[in-house]
């Protein structure tokens, strides 16, 4: 798999205080807010990769990490990984965000959300 960004994605029961944890105590930087205003989501700079903080999870162990892995092609990759016999959770769909994503899990149940983002997404577009 040709894997062109990655993201580690935490849902956390209370993801204001997560934000607040990771951009006020460990100092990270924010690359990206999205969402509605009074709940948004946070993408923090993490190294050559990214920490997502966003949406609501029931887990307080830790258990709401996922992966977020970026390709070309969702829909081959698809095909690829059920070959392969990974485990889908959900076949590959375009989401009301306007990315392309597909959902496995690893064998000790971690979710990977396989995600296409497709020609002229707001994502494709450099803002600066």
């Amino acid at each position: 798999m040709e894997v062109l960004s990655s993201r580690i994605l935490l849902r956390p029961a209370d993801a204001g205080r997560s934000q607040r944890f990771y951009r006020d105590v460990l100092g990270l930087a924010v690359y990206r807010e999205f969402g509605p205003a009074d709940s948004p989501g946070v993408v923090f700079f993490l190294g050559s990769g990214f920490l997502e903080v966003s949406g609501h999870g029931d887990a307080e162990d830790g258990s709401a990490a996922m992966i977020w892995l970026q390709v070309r092609d969702v829909r081959a990759e698809h095909e690829r990984l059920a070959a392969a016999g990974a485990r889908i959770v959900r076949e590959p769909r375009e989401e009301p965000w306007g990315l392309v994503e597909m959902w496995i899990e690893d064998p000790a149940g971690v979710k990977i959300v396989i995600v296409e983002v497709p020609e002229g997404h707001p994502l494709r577009r450099d803002t600066r």
